[in-house]
């Protein structure tokens, strides 16, 4: 029996995979067909026990004149030969961002399938997380035969004019999906947000998905709002409605789902315009880019921001979008950005093959995935981080930055410190990495902490080395802290 009555973590650990390339992966390894239906119970024990959710990325049926655009398409062919040498049309099974009806694709086990791995899920205490688009559907979708305002239309002249945006279908032209900022994606069809057919359907298909699982995240939900609407197809559309997208359709979901989780994908520094509009998390773009490109100060700038708004962001440094961690920070600062978006309020998302230092960025159109060996200190480190996790994942905890002053005048290092304390009672959990390339001292203090005159132990959570110091002391000058490059400590405070 599913205990539908599970409580979401406050900042929830989720866990991405590509359900599509997983499932072969896990085919081949067990030499037989493996669906969601029949996964094996040592996977989901060992390998996804420890987050809170799992999203399954690309379980909707994919779009068939989708999946033959993907295949004949030449920049993507140039992909697929990145992530596999030999490739064949077999492998590419068209983009899970191309939906041809919002049910689970048989070949990944249908509808059954995801309910036994729901099940399966649930009753380990993790939670299942589906995708939502709201901009486009495929081009083949059933909704292109009705008669409705569904869809944004266009004119012979716009067919003609602009071939790569529009498209006919059943005497109809309607514009290809698009970012405004991006060429079309050919393989959709762009749905009019300002249409309230289009925001009712918007609506029960996602009480539909409500029934299958305990959140979606909703890909690139900006381009839905009235504001970027209206710019990317103001001479399309009429008058912007008094009432945004997100604003109609959320609270309707909600008030049948009330715990159901709305994850935004979304960028434009919009995050806290849909983190009003109902959104219970929304990416931490910002935090990436910083961690990507920007130094420690900079970071803690950006973890300065009002609380509120923490505490609904969603960190990552790796999702079926970016490429790889390892590749972009290198293995030694993707272990200590790890650190940081992990230890850090709000949902935390870890993509398959991550914690292994995997290296091949996987093209979303192929359903299999190339062989790669486990990087051993990559996953070693994982394994202890995702162990130190729950010490500080306390919904009553404070969190809060230190400060951070420099060992002598003449020694600036101190500003590649990165320092937050989780406190609770007598409890700390205090957090300190080197976000550089060269080695760092520093002396850390809790704000507000007094420490006395007792004696107090700092035990590294990463290490399990321990360190005993005089109240007195650590109230005088504060914690010393020297690190080598991009280095850390977890420590667990406690008096003695």
């Amino acid at each position: 029996m599913i205990n539908r009555n599970l409580n979401w973590s406050k900042y929830p650990k989720i866990y991405e995979i590509n359900t599509w390339s997983w499932l072969n992966k896990l085919s081949e390894k067990y030499g037989h067909d493996i669906n969601l239906e029949n996964i094996p119970i040592d996977i989901i024990d060992k390998k996804l026990s420890k987050f809170d959710a799992v999203w399954t990325m690309g379980a909707w049926e994919r779009s068939p004149i989708g999946r033959e655009i993907a295949i004949q398409h030449e920049g993507l062919q140039e992909e697929y030969r990145k992530a596999l040498r030999y490739f064949s049309t077999d492998d590419v099974v068209g983009s899970p961002y191309s939906i041809f009806y919002y049910h689970i694709d048989s070949h990944l086990g249908g509808t059954k399938g995801m309910e036994s791995f729901r099940q399966d899920l649930e009753e380990r205490g993790i939670r299942l997380i589906l995708d939502y688009v709201p901009n486009h559907v495929a081009i083949d979708h059933m909704w292109t035969l009705e008669k409705s305002d569904v869809f944004i239309s266009g004119t012979l002249q716009d067919l003609m004019t602009k071939p790569y945006e529009y498209f006919s279908i059943g005497g109809k032209v309607y514009a290809h999906g698009r970012d405004p900022n991006f060429l079309p994606w050919t393989d959709t069809v762009q749905i009019n947000a300002f249409s309230e057919d289009a925001r009712m359907k918007a609506i029960n298909t996602l009480l539909s998905i409500a029934e299958q699982c305990d959140g979606v995240r909703c890909d690139m939900a900006m381009l839905v709002t009235n504001e970027i609407f209206s710019k990317t197809w103001s001479e399309k559309v009429s008058s912007t409605p008094e009432i945004d997208f997100w604003e109609e359709v959320i609270p309707n979901i909600k008030e049948k789902y009330p715990d159901f989780l709305f994850i935004a994908e979304v960028y434009w520094d919009m995050e806290w315009k849909l983190q009003q509009q109902g959104f219970d998390y929304c990416y931490d773009k910002t935090l990436y880019d910083r961690l990507k490109n920007d130094n420690a100060q900079k970071i803690i700038s950006h973890l300065q921001a009002e609380w509120d708004y923490q505490t609904k962001l969603l960190r990552y440094i790796e999702n079926h979008d970016e490429e790889r961690a390892v590749n972009v920070f290198g293995e030694d600062a993707s272990l200590a950005a790890a650190t940081i978006i992990m230890t850090l309020p709000g949902a935390k998302l870890i993509f398959e093959g991550q914690m292994d230092g995997n290296e091949i960025k996987l093209p979303v159109q192929l359903g299999k995935s190339p062989i790669e060996t486990p990087n051993s200190k990559i996953s070693e480190f994982y394994d202890k981080l995702l162990n130190i996790i729950p010490h500080i994942e306390i919904d009553k905890t404070k969190w809060s930055i230190c400060e951070v002053a420099p060992v002598n005048i003449e020694d600036s290092s101190f500003n590649s410190i990165i320092s937050y304390v989780w406190e609770e009672n007598q409890k700390e959990i205090l957090v300190v990495v080197n976000y550089s390339i060269n080695p760092a001292k520093a002396h850390i203090k809790i704000k507000g902490k007094k420490y006395g005159s007792s004696h107090w132990n700092f035990k590294d959570l990463i290490t399990d080395e321990e360190y005993q110091y005089l109240g007195k002391d650590l109230d005088e000058h504060g914690l010393f802290i020297q690190l080598n490059p991009w280095k850390c400590h977890i420590f667990e405070v406690k008096r003695v």
